[in-house]
C-alpha cells in the first residue's frame, strides 16, 4: 500500500474512532507515542507534541487534524510587504468595529518601533473561530497560525493548549493601539461610547462571553479592567444597547451580567454578525 493510501486510511480510521469513542481515555505518553512514531503526521498537516492538557481520544484526534503549523516550525518563506504595500493597507469600518470588540476581549495589540500589530490568540477548543478569525485578516498576516503553550491555568494549574497568529506591523494599526494603550497597558477608551458597534459587541462576546443555559444570563470577564472602566462598559450596554446588566465582584476583579431579561434584545440585535460556531454565547 502507497503512502498515501495509507494516510487515506489513517484518517478514515481517526474519524470512525473519534465519532465512536469521544471520550476514549489517553495518556500524555501515548500521545507523545504516537506523535514519534509518525501515526499522526500526515502530509496535509502540522501536529506539536499534544500530551498537556488532553485526555480523551476525542480531543487527540480534534488537535492533530488542525492544518496549521506548530510553534516550533519557522515557515520556509514569510510573506512581506514593502513599506509603500503596507502603507497602503487600510480597514474597513467594520473590520474597525471588529477590533474594537475584540480589544475589549482577547485581542493584544502591540507596537514595536514605528506600527502597531495585532495578536490573536485562542484555546485548542476555539479552532473554529480563531480559523475564522484568520479568515478574515490573513490579509494583514504574514504567516500562518500556530501552536503554543501558555503558563498553567490559575484555576486548575493545567496547561491547555492554544492557537495564535499575528498581523504584520502596519500603520493602519496605529490609531487602535494609542485607543486601547497606555504605557503598554491595555485600557478602556474613555470615548467607548461612540466607538463600540453592535458588531464590536458580538466580538467582545465572542471572545469574553459565557452563556448560563440555567439562569439564561450572559456573562462578560471584565477581570483585566479597573472598576471605572467596567462601569463605562455597562454604561454603553445599558444606554446605548438598551440592555440591563450589573458588576459583581469576581475572583479578585469585576465582571459584567446581562440580565436574562436582556436575552431577546440580544438574540435580536447579534445574531445577524455572530459566527455560527459561537451563536451558543447567545443562547442560540
Amino acid at each position: 500500500m502507497g503512502q498515501r493510501s495509507s494516510q487515506k486510511v489513517s484518517v478514515s480510521l481517526f474519524k470512525i474512532l473519534a465519532t465512536a469513542l469521544p471520550s476514549l481515555r489517553i495518556s500524555p505518553l501515548l500521545a507523545f507515542v504516537l506523535v514519534g512514531t509518525g501515526t499522526l503526521l500526515f502530509n496535509v498537516m502540522y501536529i506539536q507534541s499534544i500530551g498537556s492538557g488532553l485526555t480523551s481520544f476525542g480531543d487527540l484526534f480534534i488537535f492533530s487534524l488542525i492544518p496549521v503549523k506548530p510553534g516550533n516550525v519557522n515557515p520556509a518563506k514569510r510573506f512581506s510587504l514593502s513599506k509603500a504595500e503596507k502603507e497602503a493597507l487600510s480597514l474597513t469600518p467594520e473590520l474597525k468595529d471588529m477590533i474594537i470588540g475584540l480589544c475589549l476581549g482577547d485581542l493584544n495589540i502591540n507596537k514595536q518601533v514605528a506600527n502597531a500589530r495585532l495578536k490573536f490568540s485562542q484555546s485548542v477548543i476555539h479552532k473554529d473561530y480563531l480559523m475564522h478569525l484568520y479568515d478574515i485578516f490573513n490579509i494583514f498576516c504574514g504567516a500562518v497560525p500556530s501552536f503554543y503553550s501558555p503558563s498553567p491555568d490559575i484555576r486548575t494549574g493545567k496547561v491547555y493548549p492554544a492557537l495564535s497568529f499575528k498581523t504584520l506591523s502596519l500603520p493602519c494599526f496605529n490609531e487602535l493601539y494609542e485607543l486601547f494603550y497606555h504605557d503598554g497597558k491595555k485600557i478602556v477608551p474613555s470615548n467607548i461610547f461612540e466607538l463600540l458597534t453592535p458588531l464590536g459587541l458580538c466580538y467582545w462576546i465572542c471572545d469574553d462571553g459565557s452563556f448560563c443555559k440555567r439562569f439564561r444570563v450572559i456573562t462578560l470577564s471584565t477581570h483585566s479592567f479597573s472598576l471605572p472602566e467596567v462601569n463605562l462598559l455597562v454604561n454603553v450596554l445599558n444606554n446605548k444597547f438598551g440592555l440591563k446588566s450589573t458588576i459583581n465582584q469576581s475572583n479578585g476583579g469585576f465582571r459584567i451580567r446581562i440580565s436574562s431579561k436582556s436575552l431577546p434584545v440580544m438574540q435580536n440585535l447579534l445574531s445577524p454578525h455572530m459566527p455560527t460556531m459561537m451563536k451558543h454565547k447567545i443562547g442560540l
